[in-house]
């Protein structure tokens, strides 16, 4: 799924996402700066071991999310151009998860907007991600909101 503007290209797939053509995307004439982000799967996460990470989403509430926010970047920085990029599937350590690029006229807003986009994509977006490695498997972030911050339920059903 995608979405395209005239500011901004934002799209999951299950398929490799490119350095390229998210920068193609975004260079033009009064693009005096361009800023990248590239996020990729590292072989360890707080301390445990990766050897995959599954990320899945509500791919359509996921991909008018990220154009929600490609939106607003182009309303806050004048000139601004995004794409973000998010693979979905199993990807290995190495895999490209997301790539993200954005150009402006001038290199500080580029880096501004790039920086924006992802930590953006990060917090409102919904994306998860299932970690797999020597010690199982995990879903990446989630907390159940039936346990309290030490893992102990609030909920009548627990075996001892």
């Amino acid at each position: 799924m995608e979405q395209r503007a005239l500011t901004h290209w934002v799209a999951l797939r299950n398929a490799p996402v490119g350095l390229d053509e998210a920068v193609g995307f975004v260079s033009h004439e009064g693009a005096g700066g361009i800023a990248v982000f590239v996020g990729a799967v590292r072989v360890e996460n707080e301390g445990r071991a990766v050897a995959t990470l599954e990320y899945s989403a509500y791919a359509q509430m996921a991909v008018k999310e990220m154009g929600r926010i490609a939106s607003e970047l182009a309303a806050e920085i004048p000139g601004v151009r995004v794409s973000a990029l998010h693979r979905l599937g199993l990807l290995r350590v190495g895999d490209i998860a997301i790539v993200c690029a954005a150009s402006a006229p001038h290199r500080h807003e580029a880096f501004v907007a790039c920086r924006a986009i992802i930590d953006r994509i990060k917090s409102r977006v919904p994306i998860w991600k299932r970690e797999t490695g020597p010690d199982g498997a995990a879903w990446v972030g989630w907390v159940d909101a039936r346990c309290d911050d030490h893992g102990h339920a609030h909920h009548d059903h627990e075996h001892h």
